[in-house]
């Protein structure tokens, strides 16, 4: 068989047709986008959560309430040990099917749990249950999806079209926000406080069944399915993960760096910025909910610009550009922010503007770390192990610094030591774009060159 790197992927026995690789984009993207609604509403609405299902004064609460938000993501490594090596040997599909109705499920009970008024304890109890669940299933379903997005795409516009998986997470996001915004100034705030905060919830079972339903249409990749007809899947789920330990720890350990830098800022900016805004900087919760929906609209417009650009220059030239700008302007902006509500709609725009490079490149970045029988696991113990010590504790780590010190620049000092983590891994990260996914070996390698040029593929 004959390899094409500039070609779109291609099925054993026939060619890929635009329409099949539009429904992979879909499939993936709506299953982030999905989860992406659940922290979107979650970190919209913490105020109402908090008093409603958490004893003790509001800022108390709050505070339980993000610390319940990081709970969710110190279970993501579990989840990434258990199902990467599954979609590793049963293939993405299944398990992308599995973890997309765990999701939407869990988010749909939160908005059903009875108030602590109603059954005390047993309410903050039920959320942390759920939000382990959803834990437990993101951590294979952010990695089996951008893994799918990624062996479906054409190797020389991977940037592009991996960029929709992070439009999703966007769109997921806006969408949760917009919701508990819109119910927040169409209700009273009584009604919000009661009953309102559980609606945007349960908009989420129609979400995951649209996923569901994409991803059944789908066959599963081309590069699993041409690895595991030549039998170069790993024979058992411990021997792939002893593998994968012992073999490709570099990669490993590149990948979290990266994705300390990536997660601080992603969860800083998206997750407890309404928080900071309102609590720190004095707005109102209705701005403090705006400010960060505009910033994510804009955003959303350049994802695929950025990663359309990335197939162009390469993925490491805009990583240096987004680290970069990031360490040398987040004061300022922060500054900026502090000024007014223009200040603060002007600088969260600016930190997207900054961001952008990085989250439009997850899907052409980190899949192409990892040889094909390795993927997905690679990528959800690296993605998820990193992302719970220090992207999904942000915002309850943020708050509870700025308690102790008193200085509203904390986020600020946070986002700039990721990025100086993320400059070291950059260092040794190598540049993939335009690489085929193909193979037994790391993309990009010398090793994977001269397997493809074994297999037909052009050197």
């Amino acid at each position: 068989m004959s390899f094409d790197s500039t070609a779109p992927t291609r099925l054993p026995g026939g060619p890929t047709e635009s329409a099949t690789l539009k429904r992979a984009v879909a499939a993936s993207a709506v299953g982030n986008a999905t989860e992406w609604f659940d922290y979107g509403i979650y970190a919209y609405g913490v105020s109402y959560i908090s008093a409603a299902l958490f004893p003790g004064e509001a800022q108390q609460a709050t505070l339980f309430a993000l610390g319940t938000f990081a709970i969710s993501f110190l279970v993501r490594p579990l989840g990434g040990f258990f199902w990467g090596p599954l979609g590793d040997r049963l293939g993405r599909k299944q398990v992308l099917a599995l973890t997309i109705l765990l999701m939407a499920g869990a988010t749909l009970l939160v908005g059903l749990i009875p108030s602590y008024d109603a059954i005390g304890f047993w309410a903050p109890l039920a959320l942390v249950i759920l939000r382990m669940i959803q834990g437990f299933s993101t951590g294979g379903e952010y990695g089996g999806a951008a893994t799918f997005m990624a062996e479906y795409a054409p190797d020389a516009r991977r940037g592009f079209y991996g960029s929709f998986l992070e439009f999703g997470t966007l769109a997921g996001f806006s969408l949760g926000a917009l919701l508990m915004l819109g119910f927040s100034l169409a209700l009273s705030e009584e009604a919000m406080r009661d009953w309102g905060w559980r609606l945007p919830f349960l908009v989420a079972a129609p979400l995951g069944l649209v996923g569901l339903y994409l991803r059944s249409k789908m066959e599963d990749t081309p590069v699993f399915r041409e690895v595991e007809i030549a039998g170069g899947k790993e024979p058992t789920p411990s021997v792939e993960l002893k593998d994968l330990l012992v073999r490709y720890w570099r990669p490993l350990l590149v990948m979290g760096g990266l994705v300390v830098a990536l997660n601080v800022v992603n969860y800083t900016l998206l997750s407890y910025m309404p928080t900071y805004l309102e609590r720190r900087l004095g707005l109102t919760t209705q701005e403090a909910l705006v400010v960060p929906i505009v910033g994510m609209l804009f955003m959303m417009v350049l994802l695929p610009f950025a990663g359309a650009l990335s197939d162009r220059l390469g993925r490491k030239p805009l990583w240096w550009f987004s680290l970069v700008g990031l360490f040398l302007l987040v004061i300022p902006l922060y500054h900026l922010m502090a000024g007014s509500l223009l200040g603060a709609v002007v600088g969260f725009a600016a930190l997207g503007l900054l961001y952008a490079p990085q989250l439009a490149t997850i899907s052409a970045t980190f899949p192409a770390m990892f040889p094909t029988q390795v993927r997905f696991a690679g990528f959800a113990v690296a993605y998820n192990v990193a992302t719970s010590l220090f992207g999904g504790t942000a915002p309850a780590l943020n708050s509870w610094l700025i308690e102790r010190t008193g200085d509203q620049l904390t986020p600020a000092y946070y986002m700039m030591g990721a990025c100086v983590v993320g400059m070291v891994a950059l260092r040794f990260t190598v540049e993939t774009a335009g690489a085929s996914l193909r193979g037994t070996h790391i993309p990009g390698t010398e090793a994977a060159r001269r397997e493809l040029e074994a297999r037909g593929a052009p050197a």
